[in-house]
């Protein structure tokens, strides 16, 4: 293990390493790294405070990067709890899983056994570790954002005797939900987002045929060489969730073409950057296990799900964008995310028995719980949210349509309000 102190404007940090389990199941084997920097107030660094750990959205993504004043949440935060930006196992610091790695399995399922281990139950046995050997056992609150609220689930039902209080921010999953119930709610919610961003731009509807067309006529190629196909300009949706979504999209749109008609290199190069995966491969890998338990298969539920919603095709005008799902074609033609094809394939048709949800000890929890549920979310439906808020014991759910997925990350006031939740609660 090893700790380093430093100072940035506004906030004093400590970063920490440790090594942990590659496989919970096999202790004494292979290690990788797990890291999590502490975060404090400079003017309450030697003050004894409770810890609140951060508990990122995913799968794959790695926590926050703090600033002074950013992200706007950590403010409100700092001011009664030292922070723990954890990243999650795979991502950041926390030896990152990058093509390299995967090319060098012998075999699919040796890779599917690899990724395997990144899933919910790994993390909260890292969490816990961090716990009893970085602050000595003492209880915790956990902030969990979209996958994180998904990791808080688990927590609460494996060790609900770590945490204090947990807050979760548009992030409730269906307790029993398979894969297929989740894409079977997400199409029509993002066909929706899609006719809404039509709404608010209608010149964009000919623009995206014009592009449309054009890729289906020729071979046009983005920068790292990739072809960029109608199927990958549709995942351009996949940010129809966040503010300010639309306008990300259109102002993409408004530079899409030069004067003599061709794709310009700031849109090729965007359209590369924004649907690469190069920054988070692990996202693409995981996304559909993140409902692979009690026996449940994922078996590219997305993939299912989309043929039998023709006005997805690629032939449709307008044509319809697609939202958080990954396709199989995706681990082909994406470079950064072809030497994990083999292992994701082999994943998606695994049967994961094990639950990642304890549902009688959710139902008696007595761990105080402030969740906001975004009513409008295109990630995280609102309707298994709230079925689950009915589920859980001790647990208060704010439901809002006044934010999209990332209410957390635009205005300090989301946070502040499931603190208050929660202290009301405790009166």
């Amino acid at each position: 293990m090893s700790s380093l102190s430093y100072s940035i404007p506004g906030l004093v940090l400590t970063d920490h390493s440790l090594a942990v389990p590659l496989d919970w199941s096999k202790p004494e084997g292979e290690t990788i790294t797990l890291f999590a920097r502490e975060v404090v107030d400079p003017m309450r660094k030697h003050d004894d405070l409770p810890c609140l750990l951060f508990l990122q959205g995913g799968p794959g993504g790695k926590s926050n990067r703090p600033q002074d004043g950013t992200p706007p949440w950590l403010d409100v935060a700092l001011k009664q709890f030292r922070v723990i930006l954890m990243d999650q196992r795979g991502t950041g610091r926390s030896s990152p899983v990058e093509g390299r790695h995967m090319a060098a399995f012998a075999t699919a399922e040796k890779g599917a056994d690899f990724l395997a281990c990144f899933r919910a139950d790994s993390i909260i046995r890292d969490a816990e570790h961090l716990r009893k050997t970085l602050y000595g056992g003492r209880k915790w609150s956990t902030l969990g954002q979209s996958y994180g609220g998904f990791l808080t689930l688990s927590y609460l039902s494996f060790a609900p005797e770590a945490l204090e209080a947990c807050y979760v921010t548009g992030g409730l999953p269906g307790l029993t939900a398979s894969a297929d119930d989740v894409y079977a709610r997400t199409f029509p919610r993002v066909k929706a987002k899609t006719e809404t961003f039509y709404a608010r731009y209608p010149q964009d509807v000919e623009t995206v045929a014009r592009i449309a067309d054009l890729l289906t006529q020729e071979d046009v190629r983005l920068p790292d060489g990739d072809r960029l196909s109608v199927e990958r300009f549709q995942t351009l949706g996949m940010d129809f969730g966040m503010a300010p979504c639309f306008e990300n999209l259109h102002w993409l749109l408004d530079e899409a073409f030069t004067a003599d008609g061709v794709l310009s290199d700031t849109f090729l190069f965007e359209v590369m950057t924004r649907t690469g995966f190069a920054t988070n491969p692990l996202f693409a890998a995981l996304q559909e296990t993140i409902y692979a338990q009690s026996g449940n298969v994922s078996d590219w539920a997305a993939q299912r799900a989309r043929e039998v919603h023709p006005e997805f095709a690629t032939d449709q005008t307008p044509l319809m964008f697609t939202g958080e799902m990954m396709f199989p074609w995706m681990f082909e033609d994406i470079r950064c995310l072809r030497p994990f094809a083999a292992a994701t394939d082999a994943l998606a048709r695994r049967r994961f028995d094990a639950p990642f949800y304890d549902l009688a000890r959710l139902r008696d929890n007595q761990v105080p719980v402030a969740a906001v549920v975004y009513y409008d979310d295109m990630y995280v439906d609102a309707g298994l949210s709230l079925d689950t808020a009915g589920r859980v014991g001790n647990l208060r759910a704010w439901v809002t349509n006044e934010y999209e997925h990332d209410g957390l990350r635009r205005d300090p006031r989301v946070l502040q309000r499931l603190f208050d939740m929660v202290q009301r609660g405790q009166q």
